[in-house]
């Protein structure tokens, strides 16, 4: 099935900012990582979406699970977004 090129664009942008928040994510497990310089990039695209969720879900104990929440909406926003221009 052939798609048009802003379906394609953002299937694509979604896909890099998907890539972008697992990096995140990942990437604070590592304490020897949060202080390079890719991490500081990667926080400062992703965290300002994490943030938004991170106010509305609580941390349970040391686990933050917002960005569980985080990727669910993303896939929720590209679905909808997708299905308005079409597929």
């Amino acid at each position: 099935m052939q798609h048009s090129i802003a379906y394609t664009i953002i299937d694509s942008a979604f896909w890099i900012y998907t890539l972008l928040l697992l990096a995140r994510v990942l990437g604070s497990w590592f304490s020897e990582f949060r202080d390079t310089h890719i991490f500081r990039v990667l926080a400062f695209y992703t965290d300002p979406y994490l943030n938004l969720f991170r106010r509305i879900v609580p941390p349970l104990g040391p686990m933050d699970i917002s960005p569980i929440v985080a990727f669910f909406a993303l896939q929720l926003a590209e679905n909808v977004i997708k299905y308005f221009i079409g597929s």
